[in-house]
C-alpha cells in the first residue's frame, strides 16, 4: 500500500505566501511521520498553472503566460528546497503529459454522458476563477472574499452533470472520517443538501487553458483541469500517461490537505468527477483554516504580509515549524503574533528541550568519563520518565494519525517538562557530594538522557533537524527523518523508529561529544 498526499496545486498568480508555505510544512511533517513508520509514501505539491486570472498577471508583467508561470513556479520550488520540504513529486498543469491525461479523463466523462452544453449567466470572480451566487452590493457586486468588483459572464459552455450525483455524493459526505476536521463536514452537508447543481467545466476566450478535444475553441475551466493534477502526478519518468495505471502509482489519495476555502471543490466536485470517471474517490479530505497576523488579515495593502522566504532567512526552520504546528490547531484558524512566536520558542526549544539535553549531558561528560552513565534501576519500564516516556509516545503517535500536530508537539514537549522537573527534583549536583550518591546519580542522569533521546524521536516530523542535532549530541545514529533521497542513501541502516521508541535504548558508555547548544534562543529586535 502506499501512501499518497497532497497540498493544493498552488495558483500561480503570485510568489508563495505564508499560507501556502504553513499547508505544505503541515503535509511535511505527516509525510515524515508516514514514512518513519515505515509506510511507503508519495508526497505531492506543485503548481496550478492556467485561466485567466494568470492570463491577465502576465500581460500586466508584460510576460508571456508561460514564462510567468516558469518564473512563479520555480520560486515555489526553490522555497520547498530552502525549507527541506520532502515532496517526492512536483507537478505542473503545464506539463504536456498533463495535458493528455485531462483529455483521457474528458472523454470517459463525456462517454458517462455526463457533459452536457449549456448557457452560464451570472458574476464570475476572477481571483477565485468563481462564479458568485449570493454577490455582495446590489449596483456594484464584489466578491466577499477578494473585495474586488465582479465581472458579468453570459457564454455557452460545457457543464458538469453534478446534480447526477446527488445520492453518492451525500453518502460520501457522511462517511466516517472523510472530511476533516469534524467541524468542515456540516458546512459541506449544508451546501450538498440544497441540491448539487451541474457545473460549468469550459470557458470561452480564455486562450491559457487547455483545449477541449472537440469542443473547440472552449478550454478546460481552471478547476477542471487543476484536480487532476494529483492523477498526473502520479506517472512515473517513463510511464505513458494513461488512467488505467493509476491503481499501481498510488491512488485513490489518503489525504488531501487544502485550505478550507477550497473544501467544496475537493469535497464534492472532485469525487464527483471521479465517479463518472470510473476511478477511486479520496480516502479523506482535510480543510485547515486561515492565518492572520496580529489579529488582521495580511494583504500588501496593509503591508503585513509574511514572507516564508524572510521568515526562514531570519529564523530559520525549527521556530517557524515549531510555532505553526505546536501553536494553532490544524484545522482551526490562527493568528500569527511575534512576541508569542519568539516566547514559544524560547521557552519550548531553547530553554525546556534544549537546555535539557545541553545541562545533562554536561553532567554525564563530567562526572561519568564523559560517556552515558553506568545505569541499574533506571532501565526499568516502571522508572517515573519510562511511564511519561511510554504515555508521550502513545499521544504523539495518535495525534500525528489524525493530524493533530499541536497535541503531537505538546505531548513531546511535556515529557521534557517532566524531564526537567525529575532532574531539578532529584539535584544530582548536590548527591554527588556524597560518595554513596554517585549510584544514584547516574541512574538519575541515564533517565534523563534517554527521555531526551525519546523527545528527539517523537519531534523528528515535525523538527526534523533539531531532532538529528539532539541525536547527535546524544551520540545516537541519524533518523534521515523520513526524506527519500537519505533513506536510500549508502549509511548503515540504524533500527526502525518504532523500535527506537522503546525504553533503554541508550547504551551505558557509549562516548557523548562536547555539549553544545543545539537550539539558539530567538533575538527579534525589529517587526518581521
Amino acid at each position: 500500500m502506499t501512501y499518497t498526499l497532497t497540498t493544493p496545486l498552488y495558483y500561480v498568480n503570485d510568489k508563495p505566501h505564508l499560507g501556502s508555505a504553513y499547508t505544505t510544512l503541515a503535509c511535511d511533517a505527516l509525510a515524515r511521520f508516514q514514512r518513519l513508520k515505515g509506510e511507503r509514501v508519495i508526497f505531492i505539491t506543485g503548481c496550478d498553472e492556467h485561466g485567466l486570472k494568470i492570463q491577465r498577471t502576465a500581460e500586466q508583467a508584460g510576460l508571456t503566460p508561460q514564462a510567468h508561470c516558469d518564473r512563479v513556479s520555480a520560486q515555489y520550488r526553490e522555497l520547498w528546497q530552502a525549507w527541506e520540504i520532502s515532496n517526492d513529486r512536483f507537478i505542473r498543469t503545464t506539463d504536456p503529459r498533463h495535458r493528455q491525461l485531462v483529455h483521457q479523463f474528458f472523454k470517459r466523462v463525456e462517454a458517462a454522458g455526463d457533459v452536457v452544453e449549456g448557457r452560464q449567466q451570472g458574476w464570475y470572480c476572477v481571483a477565485c476563477e468563481e462564479f458568485k451566487d449570493d454577490p455582495a452590493g446590489a449596483n456594484t457586486p464584489n466578491c466577499g472574499i477578494h473585495h474586488r468588483p465582479l465581472e458579468w459572464r453570459d457564454e455557452i459552455n460545457l457543464f458538469f452533470r453534478l446534480s447526477r450525483y446527488q445520492q453518492p455524493i451525500e453518502e460520501l459526505i457522511r462517511r466516517p472520517g472523510f472530511i476533516s476536521p469534524p467541524g468542515r463536514q456540516k458546512e459541506v452537508e449544508n451546501f450538498v443538501l440544497q441540491g448539487l447543481r451541474d457545473f460549468s467545466i469550459s470557458r470561452l476566450n480564455v486562450p491559457w487553458g487547455l483545449p477541449v478535444p472537440g469542443h473547440e475553441p472552449q478550454t478546460f475551466y481552471v478547476w477542471f483541469d487543476a484536480l487532476l493534477g494529483y492523477l498526473t502526478a502520479l506517472l512515473e519518468p517513463g510511464d505513458v500517461p494513461d488512467l488505467e495505471l493509476l491503481s499501481q502509482r498510488g491512488w485513490p489519495a489518503s489525504v488531501h490537505v487544502i485550505g478550507k476555502d477550497i473544501l467544496r471543490f475537493h469535497a464534492v466536485y472532485w469525487p464527483a468527477m471521479l465517479l463518472s470517471a470510473g476511478l477511486p474517490v479520496p480516502e479523506r479530505v482535510f480543510g485547515h483554516g486561515f492565518l492572520t497576523r496580529e489579529g488582521q488579515k495580511m494583504g500588501k495593502s496593509l503591508g503585513n504580509v509574511l514572507d516564508p522566504a524572510t521568515l526562514l532567512e531570519r529564523c530559520g526552520p525549527d521556530a517557524v515549524r515549531w510555532y505553526l504546528l505546536r501553536d494553532i490547531g490544524f484545522g482551526d484558524d490562527g493568528d500569527f503574533q511575534q512576541q508569542r512566536f519568539t516566547d514559544l520558542v524560547n521557552n519550548d526549544l531553547a530553554n525546556t528541550i534544549g537546555n535539557l539535553l545541553n545541562r545533562t549531558s554536561s553532567m554525564a561528560r563530567r562526572w561519568f568519563a564523559e560517556a552515558v552513565p553506568p545505569v541499574s534501576s533506571a532501565l526499568t519500564d516502571q522508572h517515573p520518565l519510562a511511564l511519561a516516556s511510554a504515555d508521550a509516545t502513545q499521544r504523539v503517535l495518535a495525534a500525528l494519525e489524525r493530524l493533530d500536530f499541536r497535541a503531537a508537539a505538546e505531548a513531546a514537549l511535556q515529557l521534557a517538562v517532566a524531564a526537567n522537573g525529575y532532574l531539578n527534583e532529584q539535584a544530582p549536583w548536590s548527591r554527588m557530594k556524597r560518595q554513596e550518591g554517585v549510584e544514584q546519580v547516574a541512574d538519575d542522569l541515564y533517565a534523563v538522557l534517554e527521555a531526551a533521546r525519546i523527545v528527539a524521536l517523537l519531534i523528528a516530523p515535525l523538527l526534523p533537524d533539531l531532532a538529528e542535532r539532539m541525536l547527535a549530541q546524544l551520540a545516537q545514529a541519524p533518523l534521515a527523518s523520513g526524506v527519500p533521497e537519505q533513506a536510500s542513501s549508502d549509511a548503515p541502516a540504524s533500527p526502525p523508529w518504532s523500535e527506537r521508541l522503546w525504553w533503554g535504548g541508550l547504551v551505558a558508555g557509549t562516548p557523548l561529544p562536547e555539549p553544545a547548544p543545539v537550539m539558539a534562543r530567538l533575538e527579534l529586535e525589529e517587526t518581521l
